[in-house]
């Protein structure tokens, strides 16, 4: 891996910027250090990096017709070059890597529980180990094996049990080098895709759906990821039921090993009389927040906040910095997201996910320095937070949009796979290096 001069010179000049966006962000900082052991990491997803995970159900989604995006592929080639995404985090001054296990990858057909994949995921913990990173793995990052979706997926009144018993097979494998693990990444999901995509999308989705089905022979395929409104309550609560399923299968394993749960947060705040909000945390977070109290830990994944008025959500105010997406980029939501999730669980808080989806670097490195002030001031005023896992590593497949979307703290040649570092990395890594703004 190399950085050029480009690359630096542009990581010292946001370097430079960093201590006054912070001061900006929080005047009143006076202890900088984050607690000891304070996790400093990036994430990844299998199926975004991974590349050719022919057996899951997202494969079969992109490669029907109508599809709702380009087909994933090659991603970017982390199945063969997960060393060199270690070694790239380590560069980096970071020291935890989040990935995810891929079910469909470890269990190909019903009970058939694959040794050489469980093998390539422990030569991963191994690998992260022997580096001196953390492991915190996701057991089930949206993806599942063709095979489960085709029987209905989380509609299945029989998924939880399928997927505990992955679980405890993996666990078995695996579990002995974890940091961290997490059952579900953002199993809210589901309940908030009516907010933040427009009608339109769910006609395409159940045309996506259905010919994924006559490809399958199935008579309903279902994921976890883009669900049809009507099938939202019963994905609910078949994964409610899966993750205390999943997670006593883990603990049964290993007792000692944290299990918790990530969850889609916004920082939710209310304007004027009669607003929403509080009717919408309990209609998009509620029941996991619940959930979330018989977990050692909750993890977080915020990317930006919503206002809610008594009509509904407001837009991005006027001169707003925006995402891809057309969203607010607001550095202070991460630690409101974070404020509440401790409020409302009573647990310790992992940030597993934030971050930003734009090609202008300038903006993530801004949110970085101005977010990070606000977490320590959560983290002083006594909110246990157990470290900050930054979305993403890489620039990789977003979901049915392609890889157009920039995630990444490091780009990637869609030709080469070289990974190279952008400017806003080594804004992450300054913070991580000291442990302390």
């Amino acid at each position: 891996m190399t950085i050029d001069r480009r690359t630096l010179l542009a990581a010292g000049g946001a370097l430079l910027a960093a201590p006054a966006l912070a001061r900006r962000a929080d005047p009143g900082v006076t202890a900088r250090a984050f607690p000891k052991g304070f996790l400093w990491g990036a994430a990844t997803a299998g199926h975004q990096v991974e590349g050719n995970n022919t057996n899951s159900d997202q494969w079969v989604l992109e490669n029907v017709e109508p599809a709702l995006g380009p087909p994933s592929g090659d991603a970017d080639n982390s199945f063969e070059l997960w060393r060199t995404d270690l070694d790239l985090v380590k560069s980096l001054g970071l020291n935890s890597y989040r990935f995810s296990l891929e079910w469909p990858r470890i269990e190909p057909g019903p009970g058939l529980f694959s040794i050489a994949m469980l093998d390539h995921y422990k030569a991963m913990i191994d690998g992260c180990r022997a580096r001196g990173l953390t492991p915190v793995v996701t057991f089930n990052h949206y993806t599942t094996p063709r095979w489960f979706a085709a029987q209905g997926g989380w509609t299945n009144a029989q998924a939880p049990a399928l997927f505990a018993r992955f679980c405890e097979r993996a666990a078995r494998h695996l579990a002995g080098g974890i940091g961290y693990a997490m059952t579900f990444n953002e199993p809210n999901i589901a309940s908030m895709l009516p907010i933040v995509l427009p009608p339109a999308f769910f006609g395409l989705l159940k045309a996506n759906l259905a010919a994924a089905a006559r490809a399958t022979g199935s008579a309903k395929f279902v994921v976890a990821n883009t669900v049809l409104p009507e099938d939202v309550p019963a994905v609910t609560r078949n994964m409610l039921a899966g993750h205390k399923a999943g997670r006593d299968a883990i603990k049964g394993v290993r007792p000692d090993l944290p299990v918790g749960i990530s969850l889609a947060l916004a920082d939710d705040q209310a304007v004027g009389p009669n607003s929403l909000r509080d009717a919408k945390r309990a209609e998009l977070y509620g029941v996991w927040l619940e959930s979330a109290k018989g977990d050692d830990f909750l993890g977080v994944q915020n990317y930006e906040r919503s206002v809610w008025n008594s009509t509904g959500k407001l837009p991005p105010p006027p001169g707003a910095t925006l995402n891809f997406r057309g969203a607010e980029v607001y550095a202070p939501s991460l630690a409101g997201a974070v404020r509440y999730a401790h409020e409302a669980t009573g647990k310790p808080i992992l940030v597993s996910e934030h971050g930003v989806g734009t090609d202008d670097d300038r903006i993530r490195s801004a949110l970085i320095a101005g977010a990070l002030p606000e977490l320590k001031r959560a983290i002083d005023d006594g909110v246990p937070v157990l470290g900050y896992i930054h979305w993403s590593l890489l620039d990789n497949y977003e979901w049915g949009a392609g890889f157009d979307h920039g995630f990444g703290l490091a780009k990637v040649d869609r030709t080469t796979f070289k990974r190279t570092p952008k400017p806003s990395a080594t804004v992450l890594g300054a913070f991580a290096r000291r442990n302390a703004l």
